[in-house]
């Protein structure tokens, strides 16, 4: 029989097996007493340096990812108030957010199958609030004529209906507000912040405050998404700024350049919707049409850190016009111009200033003619759903606005959203898209920790999945280092995350990279990784190239034909598809084959998923709608990193 004594003391353990003793010093104090003749140990020297033995001392990296959406609108947006959003208030998106069920406008129950980690409510600051207060009755608003024409007019039919919302619209265009209160818009906005701190549960749910700046000059989407750092004690402070006190970026710049004065805290915005620009989003003039010079790129980075990459309204990494080698670009692209009442349509050449790849190229332009990037930005998803429900998942998508809730006729070939006879595009419901969320690296659940890792840009999108991915860059990875279990310890290590910019090269070769990835744990395997660089030539050109840095199921490059493509297992008739192909999990060790140390050039990933069944396949499927031929059937969802930068040093 094996016997233990155990003798403490203040300074040492003393284990007698079997008549044999020995001894164990412990440092620190004395864990208890057991008599004893013997006489207790020395105290252990402290004052001796040790090697530290824990692995993770001095670890202070991001250990999980958060999942939210920064792009929701509630009751209290004008336009989504009057298409149908007339009781889900920001309250209700929030507690839709946090898992709870909610009552949806077309009667059924809706609740999320995993619940978010954060939520930014981000109603529009134009007529913030004004369409709920007007159909309640608010005596003090109705004393206005324009406030009672428009009142009378959302309790009228649908083409009264119709007529409100142009009018509305019409104003932003022309930057001329129909209703103008300030003091019904400080109460509203103490009623909003309110309801983000009331919401706010440090650790388990951010609800970050917010809003939406929407201007539309023309019709042009100029629209960002303005995220605080802070609670309501700050945020309250200054009512924020709309469009029509100023319709140019700058003017939202100097608002938050005042902000931050008067409050001491922080505040970020995020650029979304560049593909309803008509090039403006991503031009290379400022407000006023000027080229861009040190000063305004400074600062419009510092400013849009991040931005939108996918959305309901469109994919914006890329166009087959501008991408014609990426077999991939055509992703859910919509080709119409901007978001005016009516809609005019964009010419071929707008668009190189309207999608995220070719603004990470023309940054690099601009900071070789600068010194500086204005267009260093981190990428993120976000749903822009004006339903209050912020659902991205394609087999639980209830859509941009309440009257495109699920229902037999949402899909249907007569069901426009543009329907303005006058529009020059005409938008179908089918198109819009089931996308997308943010995904934050952070060590907490805070509105603090996930304000400062969208602040340095290491953060990534997804157009509904919740695939896991790390993405780093160094000079001194070596191959092993992207299979081993530390894998992320070894990329904070010996590199940097998405989001930052290469060190110096210190003699090195070529940058390498590890990338991993893991599926959504609900949802596809994975098809495949891929790497997209872009690059700034000695003359001038800007160049791109996308390399198949890991592909699953054992495939390999085909010379001159690319990889076999992975095979479909979706079954429409049924909205199935099987995980009998494709990986669960990915990692990649990639060197830059082509790297020149004097080019300026970025790095970014993009995960593909295999085949699954599109949203308007699941709708034929469970409502009987009419799947008209032209409708996608299919779709490959997909993940965006922040890039990783390089610039070459100074000669």
């Amino acid at each position: 029989m094996l016997r233990f004594d155990f003798l403490l003391s203040a300074g040492s353990v003393r284990l007698s097996w079997l008549g044999a003793s020995i001894a164990v010093g412990l440092v620190g104090a004395s864990i208890g007493h057991t008599e004893s003749n013997d006489a207790p140990a020395a105290p252990a020297d402290l004052s001796v340096a040790t090697v530290e033995y824990s692995p993770t001392f001095g670890d202070d990296f991001p250990t999980e990812v958060f999942w939210g959406d920064t792009h929701v609108h509630s009751s209290f947006s004008m336009d989504a108030n009057t298409m149908g959003n007339t009781r889900l208030s920001p309250a209700d998106a929030y507690r839709f957010a946090r898992g709870e069920s909610v009552r949806a406008h077309n009667g059924m129950t809706v609740r999320l199958d995993v619940p978010l980690d954060f939520l930014v409510v981000s109603d529009h600051a134009e007529y913030m609030g004004l369409l709920p207060s007007l159909r309640a009755g608010d005596a003090r608003l109705l004393e206005d004529p324009a406030a009672k024409r428009l009142s009378d007019g959302i309790r009228g039919d649908g083409r009264e209906q119709f007529a409100v919302i142009s009018e509305l619209i019409d104003s932003l265009m022309k930057s001329e507000p129909l209703v103008d209160n300030t003091e019904f818009t400080r109460n509203i906005w103490n009623r909003i912040t309110g309801l983000a701190d009331d919401h706010n549960d440090p650790g388990r749910f951010s609800a970050m405050i917010g809003y939406e700046w929407s201007a539309m000059p023309g019709g042009d989407n100029l629209h960002r998404v303005v995220v605080y750092r802070d609670d309501a004690s700050k945020a309250g402070l200054l009512i924020p700024k709309s469009s029509f006190e100023g319709d140019r970026p700058e003017d939202l710049w100097d608002f938050m350049e005042a902000y931050e004065r008067k409050t001491g805290g922080q505040i970020l915005a995020i650029p979304h919707n560049p593909n309803m620009s008509n090039g403006q989003m991503f031009s290379l003039e400022d407000g006023d049409g000027r080229a861009f010079d040190r000063d305004y790129a400074i600062r419009r980075t510092r400013h849009e850190p991040i931005a939108e990459i996918t959305q309901i309204k469109g994919d914006s990494e890329s166009h087959p016009l501008l991408s014609p080698d990426d077999e991939f670009a055509d992703f859910e692209n919509w080709d119409g111009g901007n978001i005016g009442v009516p809609a005019v349509r964009k010419t071929d050449g707008q668009l190189q200033y309207e999608y995220l790849r070719q603004a990470l190229k023309n940054g690099l332009g601009e900071e070789a003619r600068l010194g500086t990037n204005p267009f260093k930005l981190g990428l993120i998803g976000s749903t822009d759903s004006h339903t209050s429900l912020a659902t991205a998942a394609e087999n639980d998508f209830w859509g941009k606005l309440t009257i495109m809730e699920p229902s037999p006729t949402r899909i249907a070939p007569s069901n426009l959203q543009a329907s303005d006879p006058n529009s020059e595009t005409t938008t179908f419901s089918w198109s819009f898209v089931a996308s997308g969320y943010a995904a934050v690296w952070a060590r907490a659940n805070t509105r603090e920790a996930l304000f400062d890792a969208m602040r340095r840009r290491e953060v990534y999108a997804t157009t509904g999945s919740r695939i896991t991915l790390r993405f780093f860059g160094g000079w001194h990875f070596e191959e092993a280092d992207a299979f081993r279990p530390d894998s992320t310890r070894i990329g904070y290590r010996k590199g940097v995350p998405m989001g930052s910019d290469l060190a110096n090269r210190d003699g090195a070769g070529a940058p390498r990279f590890l990338v991993s990835a893991l599926r959504d744990p609900n949802g596809a395997n994975l098809d495949r990784i891929q790497i997209v660089k872009g690059w700034r030539e000695p003359d001038g050109r800007l160049k791109e190239k996308v390399f198949d840095a890991r592909l699953s199921d054992g495939r390999k490059e085909r010379l001159f034909r690319g990889p076999k493509p992975i095979r479909s297992t979706v079954d429409v008739e049924k909205a199935t598809y099987t995980n009998t192909v494709g990986d669960a999990a990915l990692a990649a060790f990639w060197r830059d084959p082509d790297f020149d140390p004097a080019l300026h050039a970025f790095y970014y990933v993009r995960i593909l998923e295999i085949p699954t069944p599109r949203w308007t396949t699941y709708d034929a499927v469970r409502l009987g709608a009419e799947l008209a031929e032209e409708i996608p059937r299919e779709i490959q969802d997909r993940a965006y990193s922040s890039p990783i930068w390089y610039t070459p040093q100074p000669r």
